[in-house]
């Protein structure tokens, strides 16, 4: 016994290493989505990190139960690889007793669970954007009209496109105030408390909304939605002018005022590494096996699915010759997909067809343009919120499948 206390943390680290060896596609998979980001939130905690009082060991521990929860029930990768990143923190903690709440929120902003949230979210959040300029820009030039995100000026249609929203520069924000923070603190010598840090990073979020709202409409003023040298020097003089300058000025106010805790080793703690450590060893074995999605169980008759093709496990597709349909798992956004193969999405929303809530979208490509009938399915029922039937699965087992009809507007 005397050993393995001597020892322990020899044992811990390679308990670590065998973890990420055996989730080594995990991890692959997950720095391949913004390798720099979470290699600068790592060095964030051994820059940042200072003492501290707080159980922070009982929030990792907690957040890693509930990810691996829902990952071992719902086979979801993006979040297992985030619970690995939590444990390799709560580690670092235990031995040390330094955690950085910054760094914390950068491994999330760089997680792929927050890309996946921006990939379903984009088309809503710029179809808002898109109204909300329409509103103000209205009072100033004559808009003949606005469907989504089509601006229709003087008999001129300017589309504004996922390359205008400027997205890439919301991680950038957050990453610049996480160094302007940890700056700060290392000038100061002191350390700003969980609520300055949460505070401040609200701020740079809607510092970002604002810089994206300018810059659509400079966009539109300037008739500069196209990616070109201009397009790119609008967004950037758009995020330096409304997010750059005023976290400069803001962090003058903000000041740190914690000084570093001096903080007793628990030996309590390293039962609770072992738990998770446990609990990630099954989750890791889950994800090693081959999941049997159930798409075409129980599959609404008129779809003829001898005339239908794999695509791959995860898509099923059926040719007619006046519809495109396919029978995808959730994760498989229309939207995403269809923007990722060169279309524009001109329009979203819900409409009721059979007293029933789905998705219609328009959309055109080559000057032809196409409507988009989309749901989730689940028992015989239609949905049109993912995180509605992803509660449905992890509570109920039921195969889960989403719907796309698509067909040409003549």
């Amino acid at each position: 016994m005397k050993v393995l206390n001597q020892n322990i943390k020899y044992l811990v680290i390679i308990g670590l290493i065998l973890l990420f060896v055996v989730n080594y596609s995990i991890l692959v998979l997950g720095f391949s989505s913004d390798f720099f980001g979470i290699v600068f939130s790592v060095l964030l905690f051994f820059i940042g990190g200072r003492k501290t009082t707080l159980k922070v060991n009982y929030l990792l521990i907690g957040l890693i139960v509930i990810l691996e929860f829902i990952s071992f029930r719902l086979h979801t990768k993006s979040l297992h690889f985030l619970a690995l990143m939590l444990f390799a923190c709560l580690v670092y903690y235990e031995f040390t007793k330094k955690f950085s709440f910054i760094a914390l929120l950068c491994i999330l902003l760089f997680s792929t669970v927050f890309s996946k949230f921006f990939e379903h979210m984009t088309t809503e959040i710029k179809q808002s954007l898109c109204e909300n300029v329409y509103v103000v820009l209205n009072n100033f030039i004559n808009i003949d009209r606005i469907e989504g995100v089509n601006f229709y000026i003087n008999g001129a249609k300017i589309s504004i496109d996922t390359a205008c929203m400027g997205l890439a520069m919301f991680k950038t924000g957050l990453l610049i105030g996480a160094i302007l923070l940890t700056l700060e603190e290392r000038k100061q010598k002191l350390y700003f408390s969980v609520f300055q840090i949460v505070s401040f990073s609200i701020a740079v979020v809607v510092l970002n909304i604002i810089s994206n709202y300018f810059r659509i409409i400079t966009l539109i003023l300037l008739n500069c939605t196209e990616e070109n040298t201009l397009h790119h020097t609008i967004g950037l003089t758009c995020f330096i002018i409304y997010q750059v300058i005023p976290m400069l000025l803001l962090i003058r106010f903000l000041k740190p005022k914690s000084v570093e805790m001096n903080v007793i080793k628990s030996q309590r703690s390293l039962v609770l590494i072992l738990s998770a450590f446990l609990i990630m060893v099954v989750t890791s074995i889950e994800m090693k096996s081959d999941l049997n999605y159930d798409l075409l169980v129980n599959l609404d008759s008129k779809y003829d699915i001898k005339k239908g093709v794999w695509v791959d496990n995860e898509v099923f597709k059926i040719e007619t010759y006046d519809k495109l349909i396919y029978i995808k798992t959730p994760s498989h956004k229309p939207l995403i997909c269809w923007t990722g193969t060169g279309y524009k999405i001109t329009e979203s929303r819900e409409v009721v067809i059979e007293n029933e809530l789905i998705w219609f979208n328009k959309m055109e490509k080559d000057n032809v343009n196409y409507q988009s009938l989309w749901w989730y399915e689940c028992d015989g029922k239609k949905y049109t919120s993912f995180i509605e039937v992803m509660l449905i699965r992890l509570i109920y087992p039921k195969p889960i499948r989403l719907i796309n009809e698509t067909s040409i507007i003549k």
